[in-house]
């Protein structure tokens, strides 16, 4: 069989993959350069070098712009499952070695790492385990469970529902409460209805987040059927606190909120007929009988106790 000419010829790298995919997504050499630290001549000379080593052209370049070409467009999804992949390898050998020295990565969201149920799981496996070394980690709303689900924290301290493949160990339920506006007149009230605070907008998380997660704490749908219309989108705690505090939105959150996150412009009011929410400790399913997974697992058991 004859050759097609390109025996030999060096297979890329994953760096010079995951230049492809990054200039795909900007289409800008600069841009491209700067958000890869890089400066744009290495990185045209590394895409420059990646065709080569395909045998295809990948993007079109002029003065005014960058394109991709049709082999491009089709290569770029196999170039990003492949950077993907090799990231979850590293992800997962870290894990690994974390495991193998008895370390412990605990990722957090909100105030759960001064909350007393996870005070009483870290001291109970520390009781249980004194050469275990603890690294916690404080995540933002938007990315503490795909942090979980990378292997970027080995658990988390967090808020139910988790997505599919994650269990937990829930360890404290408290009411949620409405954050509202101020300004709004709902704010002056004792209490309220889910039926009062229909048609108020509820802050939007990316679409990173879990959908079953972000409609629990939206409640959305209401009881009723009807849909949740929603304002700005936030990452974190203090972006969705000053989205309400503006009066762009409202949200819910854990009861526990009043005392953690008082701020001016806002106002937690007590809603009757919203259920309530639980805290607890996940991890992924398929990593539950590792070591030091079991031994926090076996530790939040206790303390739930």
């Amino acid at each position: 069989m004859e050759g097609n000419g390109l025996e030999g010829a060096a297979e890329p790298s994953v760096h010079q993959l995951r230049l492809f995919v990054v200039l795909s997504e900007e289409l800008h050499f600069r841009r491209a350069a700067a958000r890869l630290f890089i400066t744009q001549s290495a990185l045209s000379q590394q895409i420059r070098d990646l065709e080569q080593r395909l045998g295809v052209r990948l993007f079109e370049r002029t003065s005014r712009a960058v394109a991709l070409t049709a082999a491009g467009r089709v290569l770029l999804p196999e170039a990003r499952a492949a950077v993907d992949a090799v990231a979850r390898v590293r992800r997962i050998a870290d894990a690994q070695a974390r495991q193998l020295s008895d370390q412990l990565v605990v990722g957090t969201v909100g105030a759960e790492a001064a909350m007393p149920h996870t005070r009483a799981v870290l001291r109970a496996l520390l009781q249980r385990h004194p050469r275990m070394t603890l690294q916690v980690v404080s995540l933002n709303l938007a990315d503490h469970l795909t942090a979980l689900v990378r292997q970027e924290v080995d658990v988390m301290f967090l808020r139910p529902p988790v997505p599919a493949g994650t269990e937990v160990c829930r360890l404290a339920t408290e009411p949620r409460v409405a954050c509202l506006p101020a300004g709004d007149p709902l704010a002056a009230l004792p209490e309220v209805t889910l039926a009062q605070l229909a048609g108020r907008p509820v802050v939007a998380m990316p679409d990173k987040v879990p959908r079953v997660w972000w409609d629990f704490w939206a409640v959305d749908p209401r009881p009723d059927g009807s849909p949740v219309r929603y304002g700005p989108v936030v990452t974190d705690l203090e972006s969705l606190l000053h989205a309400v505090a503006d009066g762009e939105a409202m949200c819910f959150l854990p009861a526990a909120a009043r005392d953690l996150f008082p701020r001016p412009g806002i106002r937690y009011i007590d809603v009757t007929d919203l259920s309530p929410c639980s805290a607890a400790l996940a991890w992924l399913a398929e990593r539950r009988g590792e070591p030091t997974i079991a031994a926090i697992r076996e530790a939040a058991r206790a303390a739930a106790l």
